[in-house]
């Protein structure tokens, strides 16, 4: 019987994205969009470090969980060292600058701010040498980018108090995932998915939680409300464990670069969410800026 490491054999040079990892991360960005509003739901009635913990407290025992049950792998010294980073990075980082930042902030410009992580991607690995970029790419990645603006309108960028704080928290955030990402590909070369994931978790996780404690104790959790407990609960289980899941799945098989581009139609399908249900408008603006980020997808997502 094989070995669960021979699972993994990512090329090294940058793969465009097969049928399946373009169908992953798209479901990966539906997902994604609907965490800007039930993320608001939340916040509004606890604090953001205990909204990461939650989110952690879901993730961890069912990432665990399927890595344990599929793979059965230890990871070695050195993983653990490269998964702690990975979860400082893209579990622990990310979401508590996400989320505190989204509490100074507007759900517009958190938006706005979301096409820097494609820009931030294809930076990071060119300047950590783990990704062959090409012209086509960076033009694909840099298309996409700015149909996500257009769409977005960057004029509707608020400024001023609080509110730049949260803007920086937000790219902050960005450039987190976007390392995370670039760093995620060269242990799914020697790890299985499942694993990289969930020691991903382990270690942000366990981070977002001893920081989270003090906020966690202050919370009056008898008195949240049970539409507030649905929502924490679907954040756990869709936002948080099934789009990591999907993602790192989907990295394996295309690449960074490719997984970041796929961010950029997150304002597309929130803004889709917005029209059919508060009832918002679509207009030609966001059908232009819908048209580049689909231009932009398919040139970076192509074969050579």
């Amino acid at each position: 019987m094989p070995s669960p490491r021979e699972e993994p054999r990512a090329p090294s040079a940058a793969p465009s994205a097969d049928r399946a990892a373009i169908v992953a991360l798209l479901v990966v960005q539906v997902v994604f969009a609907t965490l800007h509003v039930v993320g608001k739901v939340v916040l509004a009635e606890i604090p953001p470090l205990a909204f990461a913990a939650t989110r952690v407290l879901i993730a961890v025992p069912l990432l665990t969980a399927m890595a344990w049950r599929h793979d059965r792998v230890m990871p070695t010294a050195r993983d653990w060292r490269a998964l702690a980073l990975l979860g400082l990075l893209g579990v622990f980082a990310n979401q508590v600058l996400y989320l505190v930042g989204l509490r100074f902030t507007t759900a517009t410009n958190a938006g706005i701010l979301m096409p820097s992580i494609p820009v931030f991607t294809v930076a990071a690995a060119a300047l950590l040498g783990t990704e062959r970029l090409t012209r086509r790419r960076v033009a694909g990645v840099a298309l996409a980018a700015i149909g996500a603006l257009v769409l977005l309108d960057p004029a509707r960028l608020e400024l001023g108090g609080q509110t730049s704080l949260g803007n920086l928290l937000v790219a902050g955030n960005c450039l987190c995932y976007a390392f995370y990402l670039v760093l995620l590909r060269p242990l799914l070369a020697r790890l299985p998915w499942r694993t990289v994931v969930a020691g991903a978790f382990v270690t942000g996780g366990t981070a977002t939680l001893l920081v989270s404690l003090p906020t966690l104790a202050r919370v009056d959790w008898p008195e949240v409300h049970g539409a507030t407990w649905l929502a924490i609960a679907y954040v756990g289980v869709f936002p948080t464990v099934g789009t990591y899941a999907l993602n790192t799945w989907a990295v394996r098989r295309s690449s960074p670069s490719v997984a970041a581009a796929f961010t950029t139609l997150q304002p597309v399908f929130t803004a889709l969410l917005a029209t059919f249900f508060l009832h918002e408008t679509f207009g030609w603006l966001q059908a232009a800026g819908f048209g580049l980020i689909v231009a932009g997808l398919v040139v970076v997502s192509q074969r050579r």
